[in-house]
């Protein structure tokens, strides 16, 4: 799908939204590794929200195929902060799609767990019932019913939290960092997540793209854990003591934003990511942390 033109020119990039965050720049990262061009873009260069801009970037680049990485992620501040949450998270993907199906390119994005309401009993799949419980949730539904219904056969893969040895934020560095210098560190252990690695994330996003899967799948680590065993879990393989974890009701913690009170993802469409100490193992590896065996 990666095409020379004629006359030599550098092959025709895959655009991706999003630059400078967290997912952005690992997509960058591993399109370099596997060979892929990528072009990515911030919103200076390119307002995803904004149809204008968006024909202007697709002209300008001509790529194979878009991947948006931009959108709001902070969930407890998008509870008073609604009108900004919906445009990066749920019209700008739709402008985005919009866009591509009018040029018939290849178009993925990321969609989240906090779409469903933590009701039902058993891990969602991708075709289970979303009932968000909060403003960012609300958003990514919006999202991801505007962008099929622009563009059926676009992809949207939804995922969980991410953690990664890339850049420092997000939980498990923050919980690892409170180890180290032994300050206390609370999480909630009355919810259920399925925690996300991004470099596996990414990777099977791309191999998803490439194979011109559509619709909406799901890319998390198998099972699912509290936030407070993710950090107990992660201290453990690092050697350090998790006296300093403090467990708590989420209720206990101020957060603005209702959570489900599980979002464990599996898949019905069988992309099943590596368990969460395999993750984990490699993401202490990348930040030169020798890993300790702990029985799962």
């Amino acid at each position: 799908m990666q095409l020379k033109h004629n006359n030599g020119t550098p092959p025709v990039p895959l655009l991706i939204a999003g630059a400078h965050g967290t997912l952005g720049q690992a997509l960058s990262r591993l399109c370099g590794v596997r060979g892929l061009h990528a072009v990515a873009l911030s919103r200076a260069d390119m307002d995803i929200a904004d149809p204008e801009s968006v024909a202007k970037a697709l002209g300008k680049y001509r790529p194979w195929a878009v991947v948006n990485a931009a959108g709001y992620v902070r969930v407890d501040d998008a509870e008073t902060d609604e009108e900004r949450c919906f445009r990066e998270n749920a019209t700008g993907p739709a402008v985005l799609a919009a866009a591509c199906a009018e040029c018939d390119l290849p178009f993925l994005t990321f969609s989240s767990d906090l779409v469903f309401d933590g009701e039902q009993e058993g891990a969602y799949t991708e075709s289970s019932a979303p009932n968000p419980l909060n403003v960012y949730g609300r958003s990514k539904l919006a999202g991801e019913q505007a962008v099929l219904a622009a563009y059926p056969a676009a992809l949207v893969i939804r995922t969980s939290a991410f953690f990664s040895a890339w850049d420092k934020y997000n939980f498990v560095h923050f919980a690892l960092e409170a180890g180290r210098n032994n300050q206390p560190f609370e999480a909630a252990d009355d919810i259920r997540i399925s925690p996300s690695y991004v470099p596996d994330l990414v990777n099977a996003a791309l191999d998803l793209l490439l194979d011109e899967a559509d619709g909406i799948w799901h890319l998390a680590c198998p099972s699912g854990c509290t936030w407070a065993e993710l950090a107990r879990l992660a201290a453990r393989m690092a050697g350090l003591s998790e006296e300093f974890i403090i467990p708590r009701p989420a209720a206990e913690l101020g957060l603005a934003a209702a959570r489900p009170r599980q979002s464990v993802l599996t898949s019905e469409k069988g992309m099943i990511q590596p368990s969460i100490d395999d993750a984990l193992e490699r993401c202490l590896a990348e930040l030169g942390i020798a890993t300790v065996p702990v029985p799962i």
